[in-house]
């Protein structure tokens, strides 16, 4: 059982204050803190994998799979043109190939998918700067 689960009224207050401290984040931050969370369970799945441990693996790919879905849902499609729309197609691809991993146990699109999102992180944490200039000057919500 976890320590939470004991008591409801802890675990609520728990969950508004993990909320509120997100929706008190810059956008630019939080797309960063969902790529980190998706490399970390992709880091995970893998050691899950090597020591054969299935479900605990599927459960974790569950989440990034998860998390890339919100990544893909928070792509301006309108005003992003084509690399949003690369990206959205970049992020399908990463969902189909860890549900292909979760089914027939290879760690090969894990890897693949690892790799992908990892360039994809180092290029928005390298426009951090100007998106934070962006924003001071209010060119940027």
């Amino acid at each position: 059982m976890r320590p939470h689960a004991r008591n409801p009224k802890l675990a609520a207050y728990q969950t508004v204050s993990v909320h509120g401290g997100v929706a008190s984040e810059d956008p630019h931050k939080l797309v960063l803190m969902l790529m980190d969370g998706a490399l970390d369970r992709l880091a995970l799945a893998r050691g899950f994998a090597e020591r054969g441990e299935v479900a605990r693996k599927a459960q974790v790919l569950h989440s990034c799979i998860t998390i890339i879905t919100e990544l893909r849902g928070s792509l301006n499609m309108e005003d992003g043109g084509p690399l949003a729309q690369n990206l959205s197609e970049l992020y399908a691809y990463m969902m189909r190939q860890l549900t292909r991993a979760i089914t027939d146990g290879s760690t090969t699109g894990v890897q693949e998918v690892r790799s992908l999102l990892s360039d994809i992180r180092g290029a928005w944490a390298a426009i951090g700067p100007q998106v934070a200039a962006l924003r001071a000057v209010g060119n940027l919500n």
